[in-house]
Order: structure tokens, then C-alpha cells, then sequence
């Protein structure tokens, strides 16, 4: 079933489309219509449809400001004005369609056809990312999980020498000789990696205890088996002692 929120200041329109979506197919659910923009918008903090149709021209907010003020925006949005001159910005602003009033019924029979072709192929990655993550979280060789780039990267705790910080992002060096940027703050790394096996060492620096080769202590530096020199901050010594 294809649940779908309808927003138009229009009632006249809004009992129309609704009548249209209704009667085109058994598979379209209206859980929501709503004439008042502001009253939709708090509706979809809380519910997320499978698609939401849109009207522009609305008074106080207009169907643009409201796509812009979206919090949640994990569904597909098809725009509907009796004025064509919105096409381009309607795709421009992430629509999925456009429809031109009064709609057409071959018209809503293909937008409905695009909008389950949309929610199929993003369902179908959300469930194997969730597959995924399921089966590393019950595995008995569990891997880090990594979120970079728009994609899942399991990695073995033992591929990683150190992370190092970089602001609001850190990079992950691994052993064999590549880097992973990652949008997370150290801090947010440091609680993902293995407390028995990672150390931070440094306000910037995360080792991997199992890649040392030597302590310099006079240095106070760490010398990996890549042969990566990390400091050993002062407040951090006794710890880092105390774990080897």
C-alpha cells in the first residue's frame, strides 16, 4: 500500500486529487491532507509517507519554502500548480514530478508507476544496509563499521595503524598503506574502536597497540610497525603505561 500526504490550500483540489489517487489504484492510502502548510510540515516531523503531494502556490508558504523547511525528507515529492512555468525549478528543488492541473489521469497513473520505482530501489538499499549491519553486529568476528562516502566499509580492527584528528573530521591509516577520511570527530571514532586493542594516545592521535614496535620514552613517541612516529601527550604517559 502506498501511503501519500496531500497539501494544497485549495479544498476544491485537495477532494479532487484525493478522489483521483483513491480511484486510480486499491494501492494508494490517504493518511494526510492538509490545507494549512504549517500544520503538514509538524505532521511530517513525526510521520514519513511514501510520498507527499505538493501544491505551489499557497498563501503565507509557498511549496519551495516548504520543501526548504523539511526536516524529514526520506520520501519522494511530487509537486502539483496549475501553472507550468515551475516545472524547472520543481526538479531543480528534488521533486520527483511534476503535475499540471487540472491532473491528468495518464499522467498521475505514470507518476504513481515512478514514485514505486523510486521507494522500491531506496527500500531495497535500506534493507540490505540493515542486513548488514545486523549480521556484523552478531558476528563472532565482528568488524568495524564504517559510514563514508554514501557506503557501508567493514574493516578488520587489525587493518588499522592509527586514526589521526583533523577538526571536525579524522583519517584512518591502515596497514596496507591507504587513508579513509571520515566526517566524525576523534572522539566519535575513539567509541567505535575496540577499547582493548585502541589507545588514544594524543588529543590528536589513535593507536592501534597491537601495530607498536617500540616506546621512546625520552622522545616520548611511538614508533608503529609501519614505522609511523606518534607523540605521546604527557597527561596521556601514565595511562598508556599502565595498558601495555
Amino acid at each position: 500500500m502506498l501511503e501519500a500526504v496531500i497539501v494544497d490550500d485549495e479544498v476544491k483540489a485537495l477532494q479532487s486529487l484525493s478522489w483521483e489517487l483513491t480511484n486510480l489504484s486499491d494501492e494508494v492510502d490517504i493518511v494526510a491532507s492538509f490545507t494549512d502548510a504549517h500544520e503538514a510540515l509538524k505532521y511530517l516531523e513525526q510521520n514519513t509517507p511514501d510520498c507527499l503531494f505538493l501544491d505551489i502556490e499557497m498563501p503565507a508558504m509557498d511549496g519551495f519554502q516548504f520543501i526548504k523547511n523539511l526536516k524529514n525528507k526520506n520520501f519522494p515529492v511530487v509537486i502539483t500548480t496549475a501553472y507550468n512555468q515551475y516545472a524547472l525549478k520543481a526538479l531543480k528543488n528534488e521533486a520527483i514530478d511534476y503535475l499540471l492541473k487540472p491532473i491528468d489521469t495518464d499522467d498521475l497513473e505514470l507518476t504513481i508507476a515512478k514514485i514505486k520505482k523510486y521507494n522500491a530501489k531506496n527500500f531495497t538499499a535500506e534493507k540490505l544496509e540493515k542486513i548488514l549491519l545486523n549480521f556484523n553486529a552478531e558476528s563472532h568476528n565482528k568488524k568495524i563499521t564504517i559510514n563514508t562516502d554514501g557506503k557501508l566499509v567493514f574493516l578488520n580492527s587489525d587493518d588499522i595503524l592509527y586514526a589521526e584528528s583533523d577538526g571536525n573530521y579524522s583519517t584512518l591509516f591502515l596497514s596496507d598503506g591507504h587513508k579513509m577520511l571520515l566526517t566524525k570527530k576523534l572522539k566519535e571514532v575513539n567509541a567505535i574502536l575496540p577499547e582493548n586493542s585502541f589507545f588514544r594516545i594524543h588529543n590528536s592521535y589513535i593507536i592501534n597497540l597491537n601495530k607498536i614496535k617500540e616506546f621512546l620514552k625520552t622522545d616520548g613517541y611511538v614508533v608503529l610497525e609501519s614505522n609511523h612516529k606518534i607523540p605521546v601527550s604527557r597527561q596521556k604517559k601514565s595511562d598508556f603505561l599502565d595498558m601495555l
